[in-house]
């Protein structure tokens, strides 16, 4: 009896995960093999027609491509972002406390409605981020002649278009940060408990040894951060490929598919066949496991700091 012990304990826990995880990607695989009306009426079995669907769409490729650099662009930004402000608020001064709290800010409001206001402030007639572009380009050409599409995302802001988000090449420079403006927080949050973990004394002794800062952050911070950044970059990287309420609520995807990554292009297939979307799920599952793999080869996170 003693060895069924630990199932009073673990048992709770694994039905859990059985109800909640492996229940609903037993049924997604399962739906991809159907057909299956948009009312839910199983017609009859599908395969391998909904993933020939997916695949020959002429669009798929062009998807694909846009939600992996779609994941790279926002968690590489994320991260950078959020190491330098880590360092920042690891550091004391005053009103620390006070910037740590407004950090929290954009994690601690709904994707959805974060998503939203900035459509809003995008607004080509009144939104206050288009009237600010278009005052800044009409000053940069009236004062110093310069023409604001040759300066990259300020040239977005500044730029002729009064629909930022009407076309994918101003559109997706926004949607990623908008992205990466909801991510910081709990990224700069996990790194500073990272930082937290490192003894002052390691510091001190390289101090003692005369090395410089940037050689103490390079040699000493970065590598003790690292189980700490693996773990913050991996989370983002599986929210991010699967992110949904932002890219929706700001574009839905449009023009066309241009701002679509993969799980928008899933959501639109669903309106019209649940068998061809539950095939991009799959594709989609199968997709943040290799992305998951490479990046922790990549981290090599289970080899030990020296």
């Amino acid at each position: 009896m003693k060895k069924l012990e630990p199932l009073a304990w673990v048992g709770p826990a694994v039905l859990l995960i059985a109800g909640v995880v492996i229940w609903p990607v037993i049924e997604m695989i399962r739906s991809s093999f159907l057909q299956i009306s948009r009312f839910g009426v199983v017609r009859e079995g599908n395969f391998p027609d909904n993933y020939t669907k997916v695949f020959t769409s002429k669009d798929f490729g062009d998807i694909m491509v846009r939600s992996v650099i779609w994941v790279i662009a926002v968690v590489a930004l994320t991260v950078l972002i959020s190491l330098l402000l880590a360092q920042l608020f690891n550091q004391k001064f005053p009103g620390r406390k006070l910037a740590r709290w407004a950090l929290i800010a954009p994690w601690a409001a709904s994707v959805l409605m974060t998503a939203i206001v900035f459509k809003w402030m995008l607004d080509p007639e009144v939104g206050v981020i288009n009237l600010i572009r278009r005052d800044l380009g009409v000053f940069l050409n009236n004062t110093f002649g310069i023409e604001p599409s040759s300066l990259g995302l300020l040239g977005a802001m500044g730029g002729t278009s009064a629909d930022q988000l009407g076309q994918a090449s101003t559109a997706m420079p926004w949607l990623v940060f908008v992205a990466v403006f909801v991510s910081v927080p709990f990224t700069t949050y996990a790194l500073l408990a990272g930082l937290a973990t490192i003894p002052a004394d390691i510091y001190e002794a390289a101090r003692m040894d005369g090395a410089s800062k940037f050689r103490t952050y390079w040699s000493i911070t970065l590598p003790l951060l690292r189980p700490a950044l693996t773990v913050a970059a991996l989370i983002n990287v599986m929210n991010v490929f699967n992110s949904f309420p932002i890219i929706w609520a700001m574009t839905k995807g449009q023009p066309g598919y241009d701002t679509a990554t993969s799980t928008i292009f899933m959501y639109i297939l669903k309106g019209s066949d649940i068998g061809a979307s539950a095939a991009m799920s799959v594709v989609n599952f199968g997709m943040v496991i290799v992305l998951t793999i490479i990046f922790l080869r990549v981290s090599r996170w289970n080899k030990e700091v020296a």
